[in-house]
């Protein structure tokens, strides 16, 4: 606005109101001590092995009002949670190697892979994302089944997403066998929409979605959905679910999915982070977030790569839960997808997160390592190995005891503070006195 004479007729009240509006919108809140501290904190935990890293990210990076990062130029570092993505390995494009170069390109620091039902491409991810500098959360999409008490409503489809610490689950065979069961049934379900479809005069064969899906993958709806469109039968995916293989849909089928609440337990179980995901798509989400909370639930996704949904942000204040989301990318392209790292999780929904989740990740590593000092199996050994990625002990490295490993595995997860009391130096007195057998950990660290 200029300053011609017209501006000195405005009314006093008038004019105040004006420069209200200015102040309100024009000024730039400074960050808060609360978000500094967070940001710090978050920081030094991605860069645990990366301290180089994290000197040139605290140089170039701020903080907004909303407590999300911003950039301070080209080249500058910026720190980026991705908490939902897929590979190969269940209805993904990509595979996990890809994937992890995809986030690399988007700017991630931190990726949760999260297939559905499996946690086979968590290696892949890992070995990778050494190659980029990239963290990677092992994690996995769990689908379940919601039934609601007294049957007076129809059971619901439930996934919860559950985030584990470097070395995996405690009880990775206890879960893999709930996981087996799910993949199993995964595969009944999809011939099953096969079979549905071929009633509805649409011929699809089941070797067509099989080879789709690819060797040792369960089917899902997903691969059902690409053999309608390669089949000529829809036009594109979105066609496939709308017409025939949405919940409830024509051809669609139900699996052999565990009960929503014991899902959630099992991941508390094991030392997991449980976590609801896209409540949005649920019919009855008060019920089912107030019984998931009553067996453990921690938190349930609220963020997308469009801003925060309000509603389910009140319902997380509501049940005390955290606050969390991801992009839930899949890499089939186009202009409904989210891109990996779209989501701009506030940084003291980050921290909150970690705040919760470390202790027991920590809980978990402590328990894995323990029951090896107790036994130093194979077995008990290749449960500490299987996702941990450790290149410097290959080859002409110097271990010269068990101990060695452990605390090079720990210095990628774990602080000074967390991996040194009491309870971890008892750990390593036992594990300095075990000889370790090289040969077991020449192969690349986390193959199964």
């Amino acid at each position: 606005m200029n300053n011609s004479n017209s501006a000195h007729k405005e009314s006093p009240k008038k004019g105040k109101d004006k420069k209200k509006k200015k102040k309100r919108g024009g000024s730039k809140k400074k960050t808060t001590v609360e978000q500094t501290l967070a940001f710090k904190s978050v920081s030094e935990w991605v860069f645990l092995d990366q301290p180089s890293l994290l000197a040139s990210l605290a140089s170039s990076c701020v903080v907004d009002d909303f407590g999300v990062q911003k950039n301070l130029g080209r080249g500058k570092e910026k720190l980026v949670f991705e908490l939902h993505s897929h590979s190969k390995c269940s209805d993904g494009f990509l595979s996990p190697s890809k994937l992890v170069e995809r986030a690399y390109g988007s700017g991630v620091k931190v990726l949760a892979l999260t297939d559905h039902d499996t946690m086979s491409g968590i290696a892949e991810a890992i070995d990778a994302a050494h190659r980029y500098g990239i963290k990677i959360i092992p994690g996995v999409e769990i689908s379940t089944i919601f039934s609601p008490r007294g049957g007076s409503e129809p059971e619901e489809p439930v996934h919860v997403l559950a985030y584990y610490s470097t070395c995996g689950p405690t009880s990775f065979e206890e879960l893999e066998q709930v996981l087996a069961s799910i993949r199993d049934g995964r595969v009944l379900r999809a011939k099953n929409m096969v079979s549905k479809l071929n009633k509805l005069k649409l011929p699809l064969k089941w070797e067509h979605v099989a080879r789709i899906a690819g060797k040792g993958v369960a089917p899902g709806r997903l691969h059902v959905a690409r053999a309608l469109v390669e089949a000529g039968h829809v036009e594109n995916l979105k066609q496939a679910f709308s017409r025939y293989l949405f919940d409830g849909g024509p051809a669609y089928a139900t699996g052999s999915e565990p009960l929503a609440e014991k899902a959630v337990k099992l991941i508390c179980d094991t030392g997991g982070v449980a976590v609801l995901a896209h409540p949005w798509a649920l019919k009855n989400p008060v019920a089912i977030i107030r019984r998931l909370k009553e067996a453990g639930l921690h938190g349930m996704e609220v963020y997308r790569s469009d801003g925060k949904l309000s509603a389910y942000s009140d319902l997380a204040d509501t049940y005390g839960l955290l606050k969390l989301g991801g992009s839930d990318y899949h890499g089939r392209g186009g202009h409904g997808e989210s891109d990996l790292g779209s989501v701009n999780l506030p940084m003291l929904a980050v921290h909150d997160f970690l705040k919760v989740a470390r202790p027991i990740w920590c809980n978990a590593i402590k328990d894995i390592i323990h029951t090896y000092a107790e036994e130093p199996s194979d077995s008990n050994l290749a449960r500490i190995i299987r996702f941990v990625r450790t290149p410097n002990f290959k080859g002409g490295s110097s271990l010269s005891c068990c101990r060695d490993l452990i605390d090079g595995c720990l210095s990628l997860w774990l602080t000074n503070e967390e991996s040194h009391n009491p309870e971890f130096d008892a750990i390593r007195l036992k594990l300095s006195h075990i000889s370790l057998n090289r040969e077991k950990i020449q192969v690349p660290i986390g193959s199964q």
